[in-house]
């Protein structure tokens, strides 16, 4: 009878570990580029996303998304934090984890367990990127791009995963500021929405997020010095008012 396993018997030699414990991190972006037109107008936005040049082996030349192995003195959070920093000198933004890769055979250097985060990044934090050592270039393509590119690993999959995570997330929770700045118009909100989730598309917008009451409170119009609505005229003929994001976490339901 084969004794069991306990403190003193104990062996790590018994069992087979992963060959490495690397973080990947998609890093999605909303690049915005003016109209060429003499009307105010809405800028045109895009979801972009983040990759790296591989400049070593395996899938030398191609692109990936940056990350890289994790250290037995850190957690992975910690290292995807660190390896973002390190591959495109971005830190301090919006990372969470969505999902873990392991799939036999993912990567011909050995049985790899990769864990995937999404960063949410203004694209003004973006404007220092550079490319780390082990990069030959770092830039940003336009996500459906991306999704149709030969993608180093299985960062395709990775990507159409953050995706579909983030789409979801964008219609149930209030991401969307990370794509805008502190005081926005409605329009604006409305166009970060869509940007990320297309097929997007309510034409009470404005009455169900200021009125709704499961809603209500999650963004607050903003007020001059003077307790006057604060207005922008940015990007309309028309002053419109501002609004801000509140610290409220909505609370919705699929039986209300």
């Amino acid at each position: 009878m084969q004794t069991p396993e306990n403190e003193t018997n104990y062996s790590a030699s018994k069992y087979r570990t992963p060959d490495g414990a690397p973080a990947d991190i998609v890093i999605f972006t909303i690049t915005s580029t003016e109209k060429p037109t003499a009307k105010k107008s809405l800028p045109n936005r895009e979801l972009q996303v983040l990759l790296i040049e591989r400049k070593q082996w395996p899938f030398t030349g191609q692109w990936a998304l940056p990350g890289g192995f994790s250290k037995e003195t850190e957690t992975i959070l910690e290292s995807a934090k660190r390896e973002l920093w390190e591959e495109t000198g971005v830190d301090d933004v919006h990372i969470e984890y969505f999902n873990v890769y392991s799939a036999p055979n993912r990567d011909p250097r050995g049985w790899m367990i990769s864990h995937a985060f999404f960063a949410l990044v203004h694209e003004d934090d973006l404007a220092r990127r550079r490319a780390d050592d082990d990069a030959a270039d770092v830039r940003l393509f336009p996500v459906e791009k991306a999704l149709r590119m030969e993608l180093a690993f299985d960062h395709r999959q990775i990507l159409t995963d953050a995706l579909q995570r983030v789409r979801q997330q964008m219609m149930t929770t209030t991401i969307a500021k990370e794509f805008l700045p502190d005081e926005f118009t409605m329009s604006e909100l409305y166009q970060v929405i869509q940007t990320v989730v297309p097929e997007f598309e309510d034409k009470n917008f404005i009455r169900k997020i200021t009125s709704t009451q499961s809603r209500k409170g999650i963004i607050e119009e903003v007020k001059d010095r003077n307790g006057q609505p604060k207005l922008s005229n940015q990007y309309s003929q028309r002053a419109a008012q501002l609004y801000r994001f509140t610290d409220v976490v909505p609370t919705l339901s699929i039986y209300s």
